[in-house]
């Protein structure tokens, strides 16, 4: 199947089935949208929401975050994966905002790449979300979920994916691209057991064409069989040992 075919079916079938497809974080503004996808760096989206209302009831906008300090704001995000580093990117994100931004937050990538804690993902997904900027932000469901289905080759980098979505995706699709993504990864196509069995991208998808040709369904029953021969083998094992252990307490008696 041509790469561009590919693409064509993945946008056809998402667009049907997923055409509201959107962040599973909980915001209210742009700022709140940059403090959560801040904070959702190797953390889950659902503990996310559950400190970001206390978080920005205290810090309703980037004056309030400017004025207190990483020792308060770790008060309110303990819970999250590496709380000290975000709450000091947090307290510096604040004051540039407030000292460069006049508290708004910037439009383009190379401002937003300047504030404390916001690399080239979060950058993209502002951009995105918050200016309708033709861009993608690429994470580790992205990452794998385009590789594995075919619609990025040699890929070996973020920046690499982003790239070759952003060439060949309309680019009015590219901002729910994102999450069309990123919710098949999270959900269906899992990093260590994707669920195939219930993927309706499997007609055209590389990593599932590849896993299950004839070899490697050979393979994988070959694999299936000998786990169970050890098994049975331990299981009998076990009871040898079982026996003779039960023979011992019996000579001692």
């Amino acid at each position: 199947m041509l790469k561009k075919e590919r693409y064509r079916h993945f946008v056809e079938y998402f667009s049907k089935n997923q055409p509201d497809a959107i962040t599973e974080l909980h915001y209210n503004s742009p700022y709140q949208l940059l403090v959560a996808v801040v904070l959702s760096a190797q953390c889950t989206d659902k503990r996310i929401n559950q400190i970001t209302p206390a978080l920005f009831e205290r810090f309703p906008d980037a004056y309030a975050l400017a004025a207190s300090d990483a020792d308060e704001i770790f008060t309110y995000i303990r819970s999250v994966s590496y709380p000290n580093n975000k709450a000091k990117h947090l307290a510096g994100l604040g004051k540039m905002l407030v000292e460069k931004f006049n508290g708004a937050i910037p439009a383009g990538l190379d401002e937003l790449q300047q504030l404390p804690g916001v690399g080239r993902k979060t950058a993209n997904v502002i951009a995105s979300v918050v200016f309708d900027a033709p861009a993608i932000a690429v994470d580790t469901h992205v990452f794998r979920v385009a590789n594995r289905i075919g619609l990025t080759i040699k890929a070996t980098t973020p920046l690499a994916v982003e790239k070759q979505l952003v060439e060949y995706l309309p680019k009015d699709t590219l901002a729910i691209a994102h999450h069309w993504l990123i919710l098949h990864g999270r959900y269906i196509c899992l990093a260590r057991t994707p669920k195939c069995n219930i993927c309706p991208l499997t007609w055209f998808c590389k990593y599932y064409a590849q896993h299950n040709t004839e070899t490697a369904l050979l393979k994988a029953e070959a694999a299936r069989l000998k786990k169970a021969k050890d098994a049975k083998k331990k299981k009998a094992l076990n009871a040898i040992a079982n026996e003779l252990a039960k023979r011992s307490v019996d000579n001692n008696t």
